[in-house]
């Protein structure tokens, strides 16, 4: 008698949950707009730090969004040209 086992893929959430994103960047304040609408979702807190004499500027914030969505906002974040790195936090 042989054993069979299956793989079943664990269901992914459709609820849309809260998610912190760290979002590195270059090119100033100019470029906070375009940060901004490439979001496309719900946006409950957004701080952006940008120095003086600093290559890289930071952006975080918290969004809704639900779980299968996050790879591809991530990807359309990482996708702008000022755009260093786009991480969940």
């Amino acid at each position: 008698m042989s054993l069979t086992t299956f793989q079943v893929p664990a269901p992914r959430s459709a609820l849309m949950v809260r998610r912190r994103i760290a979002t590195y960047f270059v090119g100033g304040v100019e470029q906070i707009p375009n940060l901004v609408a490439a979001l496309g979702c719900l946006v409950h807190d957004l701080s952006v730090d940008v120095r003086d004499g600093v290559r890289e500027s930071t952006m975080t914030c918290a969004v809704l969004i639900a779980e299968d969505q996050v790879d591809a906002l991530l990807e359309g974040l990482r996708g702008l040209p000022s755009v260093v790195s786009s991480e969940l936090l």
